[in-house]
């Protein structure tokens, strides 16, 4: 028996990377998947985004862990469109017990030289993309009243703000707020709320080729990245779907409005 047998996952960019290893591993433990992700680029970045037929390839996945999965096209910026995943998945499932607001991007500038179209990006999608998944999800967890579990992917720059990443740290620490006031709102329907704070992951978005221009133009800026193990260098978004199960499971049902680090020290010593 898996830790989730009988549950049911929300997933917002699930077609690969991190929100591909939630869902096979969520499936894994038991769950049944309701995955979306926007399929296309949501803003200007310098790295691939994910396609349609990633998001195919997140659901043969899950499937072939024998588990159920709807997955749609969908922006975490579109409400509409996330009220709609989550009542055709309920309407299907019967029930939603686990979010997970894994959807974001990364660019990076100095932050008086960042165009304006630049900073509202970053904070629709990896801050109010969370807050609209969470308020999508919300309403019909407490109408099923069995509890639950919301985690939000943030970042160490949810912790500790990053050079050249002005607009992404606001970000992720506006979700770290938003996950806290969350926690205490959910609380007296059993839903607990926390936040997940990885240092670099292995991705696309890693392999961005402003990060290298920006860590030769300003050396010092070096200074406030790292970890304190040699190995590895970049977490597997496998290590990351470790924190997820742990906090969508019983395993932590007394735990709730945590920051919990996946950073390789980077953030706590």
């Amino acid at each position: 028996m898996g830790l989730l047998d009988g549950k049911v996952a929300f997933i917002t960019g699930a077609a690969r990377a991190q929100g591909r290893s939630h869902a096979q591993r969520l499936a894994a433990e038991g769950a049944d998947i309701i995955a979306i992700d926007i399929c296309a680029q949501a803003a200007p970045v310098a790295y691939p985004t994910a396609t349609a037929d990633d998001l195919d390839e997140t659901a043969r996945l899950v499937e072939k862990e024998g588990r159920a999965i709807i997955a749609r096209v969908a922006d975490v910026r579109d409400q509409a469109a996330l009220d709609a995943a989550v009542a055709d998945g309920v309407h299907a499932f019967g029930r939603l017990d686990i979010v997970v607001a894994n959807a974001g991007i990364s660019t990076w500038g100095r932050f008086w030289e960042m165009p304006d179209d630049t900073w509202q990006a970053m904070i629709d999608i990896n801050l109010t993309g969370v807050w609209r998944t969470f308020k999508a999800a919300a309403p019909a967890m407490i109408a099923a009243g069995n509890g639950g579990s919301m985690i939000a992917i943030a970042s160490v720059a949810g912790i500790k703000s990053l050079p050249c990443q002005a607009h992404y740290s606001a970000a992720k620490h506006g979700v770290v707020g938003l996950t806290k006031t969350a926690a205490i709102e959910l609380g007296e329907y059993g839903i607990r709320v926390n936040s997940i704070h990885p240092w670099g992951v292995q991705s696309a978005m890693v392999e961005d080729p402003t990060i290298s221009s920006v860590l030769a133009d300003h050396p010092n800026y070096a200074n406030s990245f790292g970890s304190i193990l040699p190995v590895p260098q970049l977490a597997e978004p496998g290590d990351i779907s470790d924190a997820v199960v742990y906090l969508a499971s019983n395993l932590s049902r007394c735990v709730t409005g945590i920051q919990l680090p996946v950073d390789m020290g980077a953030t706590t010593v």
